[in-house]
């Protein structure tokens, strides 16, 4: 590659010279960048498109910028998960390409995969085009998806020591803890506040109904239709499931629970600023069908969903509001951020009353 004057302008969180001859060194011979484009959806780590001499299209995945929380946005372990999920395992992933592991070169530690080409499928918009047996098809294939994520052979794949699942969901309880304290005070900085009583009595609840060890698995910690690139022909597909920056090893029914708080039905009476609202289109199965389906596959028990349901809520309260402070520091990069901040009290009392229901439905 000739790093020369005919680069593209720089985007927001890419010093393109830099960037350029870092690429020149580790991936020789795979052309000039001609162009490079954010990539739209993302409200935690920033992903971008890169355009090569000859159309080639490759992805860069870095940190947000700004208020970054603790312990978040790892380069280095979604890379790895990446890498080994690659190689003869049902789970489907982009190819990845590289590594950077040197700050210098754009601000943060960041790495470079195969573009995968499919759909972003978020809002009731996205499905102008959709059957409702093609939404039947990509609910089973989002299930079968989670399935497979769960039933890796971690220690065949060289994931054996990717996590401690021990102790797995106090540990959880605990970080997203810090990270709301964290983010707490990275709002308060900024003049604004937030009256959040209900956040200490859910942590409190939480705490009673901390469920015994499961075995080890490998989770995703983001598990949703819009975390996915999907293909409707020639059949409805998952092409690859993508922002793996909070896995590791643990609990799967904490993933359940998670894609269960996103997931969207027409009847529901709140919509949340993030998840895919798409699912509350005709022909996509419900949670309680999404959930059976999933108990199919698995063969895993889900007496306490309940539970599992809940910390989903507490947990992307917390997530919620790291991304709120980032908004209000004005360190976010793209449109919606404004709305995130409303969804924390909404997540708050959802969990409140699937504890109070003893049920997810």
């Amino acid at each position: 590659m000739t790093v020369d004057a005919e680069l593209p302008a720089g985007v927001p969180g890419i010093d393109v010279p830099r960037l350029a001859a870092w690429l020149a060194r580790e991936l020789p011979g795979s052309g000039r960048i001609s162009a490079i484009d954010l990539i739209a959806g993302g409200r935690s780590n920033l992903t971008y498109g890169l355009t090569l001499d000859g159309g080639r299209r490759i992805v860069l995945r870095r940190p947000p910028l700004g208020h970054v929380l603790p312990t978040a946005h790892d380069m280095g372990r979604e890379y790895r998960v990446l890498s080994a999920l690659g190689h003869g395992t049902a789970v489907p992933v982009p190819t990845t390409l590289a590594f950077c592991d040197d700050e210098e070169v754009i601000g943060a530690r960041f790495y470079l995969m195969d573009f995968v080409e499919g759909r972003v499928l978020r809002t009731r918009e996205d499905a102008a085009d959709i059957t409702p047996e093609q939404a039947r098809g990509l609910s089973d294939a989002l299930a079968e998806a989670l399935a497979a994520i769960h039933t890796v052979d971690v220690e065949a794949v060289g994931l054996g020591d990717f996590g401690r699942p021990s102790g797995y969901m106090e540990r959880q309880l605990k970080r997203w803890g810090k990270q709301w304290d964290s983010s707490q005070e990275a709002v308060r900085a900024t003049g604004d506040t937030h009256d959040l009583p209900e956040y200490d009595r859910l942590v409190a609840r939480l705490a009673e109904r901390l469920p015994a060890d499961a075995p080890a698995r490998l989770v995703h910690g983001d598990f949703r239709l819009d975390n996915a690139l999907a293909r409707l022909e020639p059949r409805p597909q998952i092409a690859a499931v993508v922002d793996w920056e909070m896995s590791t090893l643990g609990d799967p029914l904490s993933d359940l629970g998670l894609t269960l708080v996103y997931w969207a039905e027409a009847a529901d009476a709140e919509q949340l600023p993030v998840g895919a609202t798409i699912t509350s289109a005709p022909g996509f199965l419900t949670r309680r069908e999404f959930a059976g389906r999933y108990a199919e596959l698995t063969g895993f028990d889900l007496a306490d969903l309940d539970f599992y349901v809940a910390f989903a809520c507490f947990k992307l309260a917390v997530i919620l509001e790291g991304i709120h402070a980032r908004y209000l520091q004005n360190a976010t990069v793209g449109e919606g951020f404004d709305q995130i901040g409303g969804g924390v009290p909404l997540l708050l009392d959802r969990a409140h009353r699937t504890l109070d229901a003893g049920s997810v439905w």
